[in-house]
């Protein structure tokens, strides 16, 4: 039986965001911003309001344990670039991109994110597919395709949702 590249991806896709749903519909509000460390990145009130996330330029040794709101924000900082690139729309900078500021409102984006990159699967060609991809996450000179973009972002998803279920485990483990 033969499969296209881009059937492929997006079975690909499709299992790693049944994974993530999974963990999604056990989310308590509770979840989101528990610290499971004393060294944690995580995502706060600045004084306007704005819920923004712990960030460091040069990424610290050891890396703090982010919160489940820090790692929510981290995916949809990430693909809401990706998505802007591949929709061929100036990308937001990393500093535009805010955290809603409560756990259910951070589902219906993550959630709005996935309706927003099945559009974006599902025009792609096989074809499409060797096209160069996007300057992000890499640089602009690199050799990468669309391919690439999109195998990196089901494996980039794929290691949050990992991350968001230990969390989510950890924290209804010390309770």
């Amino acid at each position: 039986m033969h499969v296209s590249r881009c059937e492929l991806l997006r079975w690909q896709f499709d299992l790693t965001w049944s994974l993530f749903d999974y963990h999604l519909e056990r989310l308590e509000p509770a979840d989101f911003l528990w610290e499971p460390a004393s060294r944690c990145w995580t995502v706060r009130p600045d004084d306007e309001g704005t819920w923004v996330p712990d960030w460091a330029e040069i990424e610290p040794d050891p890396v703090p344990v982010p919160t489940i709101g820090w790692v929510s924000w981290h995916i949809g900082w990430w693909w809401s670039v990706t998505i802007d690139h591949a929709q061929g729309r100036t990308p937001r900078e990393r500093a535009e991109i805010a955290w809603p500021g409560d756990g259910r409102t951070a589902i219906e984006w993550l959630r709005g994110l996935r309706e927003d990159w099945l559009a974006v699967l599902d025009r792609l060609t096989d074809a499409d597919l060797d096209a160069p991809a996007p300057p992000f996450p890499w640089p602009r000179d690199s050799e990468h395709t669309v391919a690439h973009m999109v195998a990196w972002v089901n494996s980039e998803l794929m290691k949050n949702v990992t991350e968001i279920g230990q969390l989510r485990l950890l924290r209804a483990a010390s309770e």
